[in-house]
């Protein structure tokens, strides 16, 4: 008579050794890892890459085209019962998706593979709702098509990122909302906003793009060839496994243990098989001086024409500084301003920029403004001789009802921000509301006050957003003429 063993089972994550990005030996490393895993693709199948941003300024933000050619092949090869393959993400800066998409190169790609295209800013939100003790929200909405999904494929590409520190496979969430629902909580509470998405749905296969890494930033990353593909079933074994390769711990990595304490997969070494034609340590060999980038915003200003201050955010019992929100889109939208002008730093005029409660003296950089950013920026004192007081504006959190939650549009935002700046032009100190501020309307209102030239209508790339732009605002238009109420699950 035979024991069954009471070993508990492992979690199991691949590491496989990919020179480049070869889309046959992409599509043969995720086929090979799905038939040791025992996987195969059914009903509503949904594959989820990062398109946070894309084009020629922006090639390793985002999941490679081969690297999703490779997966939706190695899917198309196991369709014993797909009922739709789709391809579904909300790309960021309020950018429509279906201007990455064509950016990126992945439309042809789903052509190829008979995979529908589901931009996740035009379609029907569902609430969802959350059960976790520890949840931030009781509900949250996201995409019919993710709610409903039958086997969901994380696609994500091996970043840094300046509010997260890393951003791997449970990160890449922040792309299944509509960014009227994707920015609230975006703040000091991001990394439990993320841990409340990891109840939507899990991943039967994770795939992350780690062939050519992106260090230092989240949208504008510097390449750090891995030569890796990363594969598993779960998502926080796999984000552990990333995070020990840059030899960092994944419990004080806050949205990673966040999400381990609701119970989806464990952390711990023991309950993890790595698996693969690399080993770990050989992996860890490859990362040495892989910079995360996660500096908090005011040395990152040093030795810029800009000067910031953060103070705490509105819940000092939380934190004292709020990575997820203003002061990281402060970053960013540096980052991407550099990249459209490498001599940004020399053509910039000096100014001061403050996040959060500020107690002590602002000395400002010459005769330049002030500028208060956020809702939650707020300070009691003089500037330039003159008495100032900026109050607060923060909200609780239980007044930001994802009911209420607008449609945002990338021209609204630059129009709003225009007249803002327009009737701010002559005075010391400015004020930005918003909880957060967008990295869009940083980018204008930082290349409005700076002087130098805002990206959003560089000529050659004008166009074909304008393009995608009348798509996204023409289906949206069809949808609301159809609408119907928000519908609820889970």
């Amino acid at each position: 008579m035979s024991s069954r063993s009471t070993e508990p089972v492992k979690h199991r994550v691949f590491l496989r050794h990919c020179d480049h990005y070869d889309v046959k030996r992409i599509q043969e490393i995720v086929g090979e890892t799905m038939d040791t895993l025992s996987l195969r693709p059914h009903g509503r199948t949904m594959v989820k890459p990062n398109g946070v941003m894309a084009g020629r300024n922006f090639p390793h933000a985002h999941t490679r085209s081969e690297f999703l050619d490779g997966v939706l092949g190695a899917l198309r090869e196991r369709d014993e019962n797909v009922e739709r393959l789709q391809v579904g993400e909300r790309s960021g800066i309020t950018v429509p998706t279906r201007y990455v998409f064509r950016q990126a190169g992945f439309l042809s790609i789903l052509k190829r593979h008979n995979a529908e295209f589901r931009p996740f800013d035009e379609e029907q939100q569902v609430k969802v709702f959350l059960k976790g003790a520890a949840r931030l929200r009781d509900f949250l909405f996201v995409p019919e098509t993710v709610a409903h999904t039958d086997f969901f494929v994380n696609c994500p590409k091996f970043k840094a990122h300046p509010w997260t520190t890393v951003t791997f496979s449970l990160k890449n969430y922040i792309g299944i909302q509509d960014d009227r629902h994707r920015l609230i909580d975006h703040d000091h509470r991001l990394d439990e906003k993320i841990a409340d998405l990891q109840e939507v749905i899990q991943p039967r296969l994770v795939a992350i793009d780690a062939i050519i890494a992106g260090q230092r930033s989240m949208l504008t990353p510097s390449p750090f060839p891995l030569h890796l593909v990363i594969l598993g079933d779960n998502q926080i074994a796999v984000d552990a496994v990333c995070s020990r390769i840059l030899g960092l711990d994944p419990s004080e990595i806050e949205h990673i243990r966040f999400s381990a304490e609701r119970g989806i997969g464990s952390l711990e070494p023991d309950d993890i098989s790595i698996e693969g034609d690399v080993s770990f340590e050989e992996a860890c060999k490859r990362a040495e001086g892989f910079d995360v980038g996660r500096k908090r915003v005011e040395p990152f200003f040093e030795g810029t024409p800009i000067q910031a201050i953060a103070g705490p955010p509105p819940e000092p019992e939380r934190t004292d500084y709020c990575w997820g929100g203003c002061p990281g889109a402060a970053q960013e939208a540096v980052e991407v301003l550099r990249l459209m002008d490498p001599e940004l730093d020399q053509k910039l005029r000096p100014m001061t920029l403050v996040f959060g409660k500020v107690d002590e003296p602002i000395v400002p950089v010459g005769d330049n403004p002030v500028v208060f950013i956020g809702d939650c920026a707020c300070h009691s004192g003089c500037v330039r001789g003159e008495p100032v007081v900026v109050e607060s504006q923060y909200q609780e959190r239980s007044s930001n009802c994802p009911h209420r939650a607008r449609m945002t549009d990338i021209f609204v935002k630059i129009a709003q921000m225009f007249w803002r700046l327009l009737g701010a032009r002559r005075k010391n100190v400015i004020r930005l509301p918003g909880c957060p501020v967008s990295l869009a309307e940083q980018v204008y209102a930082l290349s409005n006050l700076g002087g130098v030239a805002n990206p959003y209508f560089k000529p050659d790339e004008f166009l074909p957003f304008l393009r995608s732009w009348v798509s996204w605002r023409a289906v949206k238009l069809w949808r609301w003429l159809r609408r119907r109420p928000y519908q609820t699950t889970g």
